[in-house]
């Protein structure tokens, strides 16, 4: 007797899971822009706070800026953009000079072997130019988001949301971050603020952050205090030994019956 086969059904392909856009609500969008006006308001010199003359330069210093002060980058690029004015230059000098002339900055090794990287690709790649758009940008060694957003808002104008340590704190403590998954922050500010207003949100976040809204927050002179639902805000440590050094009042004596 001949057995009877069965066939295996195939199996439905597998539907793809496709990223929604997070809608924040009208509540989060009013207060996310009542922030920021405010902010604008208390850091009127909101901008880059790295010196440069062209996208080249400014991809260059955004990576040397990375675990190390804008203001220190600054006074090691005056010298450092002087000598190298092209990505040719960074690749026409052996790696250990290079090392030696960023050695100032931190991760030294890494950082001139990420800039002579890129510099190679932007050869190779686009013509010795630096591409102004996200994708291309990303596959430059040493260039993530945060570095390319920098670049396109900065050196070409293109809107764009920058997160670094700073912009990352302050979002997630005004409980603005709301998207899921990689780069929440930057989707989430994306989808608060008009895009004509990226920019200025990115460095307002940032300078908010380097100045007030530090690891320890100084929430006592805060500009957004009331708009801020962070639950553990410090008061001013100074206030109890001012009031201490405040002339007491003398007090009333009892009148006497007679």
């Amino acid at each position: 007797m001949a057995k009877k086969t069965t066939r295996k059904k195939a199996a439905a392909p597998k539907k793809k899971k496709v990223a929604v856009p997070w809608q924040p609500s009208a509540a989060l969008v009013f207060r996310a822009r009542a922030i920021l006006r405010r902010l604008v308001k208390a850091h009127p010199d909101w901008g880059p706070t790295l010196e440069f003359t062209t996208p080249f330069e400014l991809l260059v210093a955004t990576i040397l800026a990375a675990q190390a002060q804008d203001e220190h980058i600054n006074r090691v690029t005056r010298r450092l953009f002087v000598k190298y004015r092209r990505p040719a230059d960074y690749v026409a000098v052996p790696v250990t000079e290079l090392e030696v002339d960023v050695h100032e900055t931190g991760f030294f090794r890494m950082k001139a072997k990420a800039i002579r990287t890129a510099s190679e690709q932007l050869l190779a790649e686009f013509g010795g130019e630096v591409p102004g758009t996200m994708e291309d940008l990303v596959r430059l060694r040493g260039v993530g988001r945060k570095t390319a957003s920098i670049v396109l808002g900065n050196a070409f104008g293109v809107p764009a949301v920058a997160v670094d340590r700073h912009v990352a704190r302050v979002a997630d403590r005004l409980r603005l971050v709301g998207a899921k998954g990689k780069d929440a922050t930057e989707f989430s500010l994306r989808a608060l603020y008009q895009k004509k207003d990226w920019v200025k949100a990115t460095w307002c976040l940032v300078l908010h952050g380097r100045r007030i809204c530090t690891p320890t927050p100084k929430c006592w002179v805060c500009p957004i205090n009331d708009l801020c639902p962070y639950p553990k805000k410090t008061t001013d440590p100074d206030a109890p030994a001012l009031r201490r050094m405040l002339p007491r009042r003398a007090s009333p004596r009892p009148s006497r019956s007679r």
